[in-house]
């Protein structure tokens, strides 16, 4: 049902991500530019911070340097957060389009994500290989398995971006919200440190974080070319399933109202 309504408007998705990523990009050096030069800024920070300043060692690391360990996880991560905050007031903005036109309203939330994830992943696969050429060992034959994760991650930041997207309708305050909740998701997300570093007693409580599986699985492939168990796997898939299903029954629920309140 949803790969079928995607394939019906796949002209108008296309449009939508077009216009998502030339909007934001094309003709605009700077723009281009930052998609590489703002992670890479916020790297060369975190690097000097913690391995320059307060020369932080990390056995757990097995070998690899803090640059590798935290770049690798924060492309996926940044995918993550722009994609959910981008979404989050793509229905908003298009209010004189939704009133003029009908169409599956979920297309400019896919296009928000979809667009994000491919600018990032872009500067994601940049990063390997530069690393690569710089001598550092990555497992390219491990990229499918990295983008398994990536895959179920997708999924699980359109579910976010699907039910934020719809709230934002009605209560405007949900994009306020987000900023300082992503921003302590973030610090309880293992992109600066590894998840072994965490407390015993917390691991629980790490456990029950998606993005904490998703950004190790992808980070773990790439740096030791590991496959991760297929049980995790399928956990992982059954939670980007689960939460994009929800997402979008909560979207369909309250699309009917949009015009009201737009």
């Amino acid at each position: 049902m949803i790969f079928a309504e995607v394939w019906g408007h796949r002209w108008l998705l296309a449009n939508f991500l077009r216009r998502e990523i030339s909007g934001r990009y094309i003709g605009s050096i700077s723009g281009l530019l930052w998609v590489l030069l703002n992670p890479l800024a916020l790297l060369v920070i975190y690097g000097f911070v913690f391995a320059v300043v307060f020369r932080v060692s990390i056995p757990e690391l097995q070998g690899r340097d803090f640059i590798e360990f935290v770049a690798l996880g924060l492309w996926p991560w940044l995918a993550f957060q722009e994609g959910v905050q981008r979404a989050v007031v793509s229905i908003q903005s298009s209010a004189g389009l939704i009133k003029k036109v009908a169409f599956p309203h979920e297309l400019l939330v896919y296009a928000a994500v979809a667009s994000t994830y491919i600018i990032h992943m872009v500067g994601f696969v940049f990063v390997l290989l530069v690393m690569k050429l710089g001598g550092k060992d990555i497992h390219f034959a491990a990229l499918p398995v990295a983008m398994v994760f990536i895959f179920f991650q997708v999924l699980f930041t359109t579910g976010l971006a699907m039910l934020f997207s719809a709230l934002q309708v009605f209560v405007r305050d949900v994009e306020h919200f987000l900023s300082p909740m992503l921003m302590i998701w973030f610090y309880a997300t293992p992109v600066l440190y590894p998840a072994s570093l965490v407390p015993q007693q917390m691991q629980g409580v790490m456990a029950l974080n998606p993005m904490s599986a998703f950004i190790d699985g992808t980070r773990d492939a790439m740096l030791y070319g590991t496959t991760g168990s297929g049980f995790n796997i399928a956990v992982l898939a059954a939670v980007g399933v689960a939460v994009f299903v929800i997402g979008r029954i909560v979207f369909r629920r309250l699309s009917p109202y949009f015009e009201d309140f737009l």
